[in-house]
């Protein structure tokens, strides 16, 4: 009996850890999502192919219009004396200054494809960065939810501590006045020990969460979240096959598939081009001296040249079978892209409207299980119900209060799937 007894007093009389570190830096979701944008390489690489691909749209644009210039300067010293051009007469030192241009007038359609082809890796390229936008706040969303998760876990692991000393100082003083067997606090001490237990394992959880957190959004140390709910119980505003019929018409994955379709089906015809003949204009200015600068006499010339390519030892006949195999490939990746995408929606769907159904649920098992624990307590006070009794309500309740955080938090990240498959935000 005084083993028991004490036993109870050093359990009770243990410090009650604590969720803590108030002090710790909080950010909002908005916050979140901003940060880890500017940090996320593939976000980076994304949205840096739309500077490449812009790029190389304006020297599609461009090529029709200006001309490839170039520019030389050269002066060379000879051991004996040779004629100058420009000053006529011989010289050991030989100035040569150029500056020529070169415009292609007719290359087989080639420069419209070649047109076409980067207005579709552009658009393509931008899709893609709209993409990973989305994947990297999906992946944000997922460590900010799991710590408001673990912050709510570690909540309930406190109360089922709480709870089990309350009752444990019910059953001491009962088995004091002899209304109850030492068993009893026995029973209430393993239980109260476990808790304990639970409680320092989802602290430590919690603590992970918030440095994985961190390093999304690029802390130097662990960072809480700052949540406000505001979608319990919301329903999606869209239904199903409206969900479907938007993923493969106007997601973002949709739109990069069928850009780089269109490219490839415009390389395959811009190597076509290769078959004809090619007309450049072309013009060229010289001038020739002994000094570094030249400017005895000038030249200047100007022509245009045909040329038409007859064998090359089937390079071109290669060029054209590769552009082919990369067209057809594309399109047999956006045809599985779309199959990929409906099923994806409706994972996405029906995760998002189960999880908003448990959610439901849950919220109705924690009111049940409340209130039998209430009546349970109550029923051991008076000497009405057995211990096991008591502590079977207990775990229910803290079961039933984890499993409503996890609902939650399995609302929230099947809506960010389905906003990444879409590429938009539907709240």
């Amino acid at each position: 009996m005084k083993l028991a007894l004490t036993l109870v007093v050093a359990a009770v009389s243990l410090p009650a850890t604590a969720v803590g570190q108030d002090s710790l830096p909080r950010v909002t979701l908005e916050e979140a999502l901003e940060r880890a944008a500017r940090l996320d390489p593939n976000y980076v690489a994304a949205s840096r192919q739309i500077a490449d691909a812009a790029w190389a749209r304006r020297a599609a644009i461009t090529a029709f219009i200006i001309p490839a210039i170039s520019s030389q300067l050269s002066i060379t010293t000879y051991s004996n004396q040779t004629f100058n051009i420009g000053t006529g007469e011989p010289a050991s030192t030989i100035a040569i200054a150029q500056i020529s241009g070169r415009l292609n007038l007719f290359a087989g359609l080639s420069k419209v494809h070649e047109l076409a082809r980067t207005a579709a890796e552009l658009e393509g390229a931008r899709a893609s960065e709209l993409e990973s936008r989305f994947a990297t706040a999906l992946l944000t969303e997922s460590d900010y939810y799991d710590v408001v998760a673990q912050r709510e876990l570690t909540r309930v692991a406190q109360e089922r501590v709480r709870r089990a000393i309350e009752q444990l100082a019910v059953a001491r003083a009962r088995v004091l006045a002899g209304g109850a067997v030492q068993t009893d606090s026995l029973q209430l001490l393993l239980e109260l020990t476990e808790a304990r237990v639970g409680l320092l394992r989802q602290e430590a959880q919690l603590k992970v969460a918030r440095y994985a957190l961190a390093r999304r959004i690029g802390a130097p140390g662990p960072v809480d979240a700052e949540f406000r709910d505001t979608l319990a119980g919301v329903p999606l505003p869209l239904t199903q096959e409206q969900a479907l019929a938007e993923a493969v018409e106007a997601s973002p994955q949709a739109i990069a598939a069928r850009a780089s379709e269109r490219a490839a089906e415009a390389l395959v015809r811009s190597t076509a081009g290769s078959y004809l003949p090619s007309v450049d204009l072309f013009g060229q200015v010289s001038a020739f001296d002994e000094k570094l600068f030249p400017n005895a006499i000038s030249r200047s010339s100007i022509g245009v040249s045909v040329s038409l390519p007859i064998w090359d030892n089937g390079q071109r006949e290669l060029t054209q079978s590769r552009a082919k195999t990369a067209r057809d490939i594309a399109r047999a990746l956006r045809n599985d892209l779309e199959l990929v995408l409906r099923r994806d929606v409706v994972q996405a769907y029906e995760a998002y409207e189960s999880a908003r159904a448990a959610s439901l649920l849950a919220e109705q098992a924690v009111i049940v299980a409340r209130e039998n624990l209430r009546v349970q307590a109550e029923r051991y006070r008076a000497g009405a119900t057995t211990i096991i009794d008591l502590i079977t309500a207990q775990v229910s309740l803290s079961e039933a209060e984890a499993g409503l955080v996890q609902a939650t938090y399995g609302t929230r990240l099947a809506l960010s799937g389905l906003e990444a498959i879409l590429g938009r935000r539907l709240f």
